[in-house]
C-alpha cells in the first residue's frame, strides 16, 4: 500500500476527508484541455481548425480545414500554442479546434 493512500485532505468543498490520492485525481481531471468535440488535447497533438480564422497583426485568414501540427498547452486550458508556416506565435483558442 502506498503512502498517499493513508493521507487524508480536508475537503473544504465537501466538508469532509478524503484521500489525497483521490483529490489528486480529481484536480488533474479538471485540468485537462478539451477541444471544441470534447476531445482531451495534449502536447504534440494534430488538429484541425473547424471555423475560418482572422488572425489578428498577420493580415491572413486561417481556412477551415487547416492542420495544424505539434501543439503546445499553455495555463490556460482554453488556449493552445501552435506553428503554423506563415505565422509565428500562433495561439488558438480550444473552441476553434479539433484533435486529428
Amino acid at each position: 500500500m502506498a503512502a498517499d493512500d493513508d493521507d487524508y485532505v480536508y475537503d473544504e468543498a465537501t466538508g469532509e476527508w478524503r484521500p489525497a490520492s483521490e483529490l489528486a485525481a480529481e484536480a488533474a481531471a479538471a485540468n485537462q484541455v478539451l477541444d471544441a468535440a470534447g476531445n482531451v488535447l495534449k502536447d504534440g497533438d494534430s488538429v484541425t481548425l473547424i471555423k475560418d480564422l482572422k488572425v489578428k497583426g498577420a493580415g491572413q485568414t486561417l481556412k477551415q480545414g487547416t492542420v495544424i501540427k505539434s501543439i503546445r498547452l499553455t495555463d490556460n486550458p482554453e488556449e493552445i500554442d501552435c506553428r503554423h508556416d506563415a505565422i509565428k506565435g500562433l495561439v488558438l483558442r480550444t473552441e476553434f479546434v479539433r484533435k486529428r
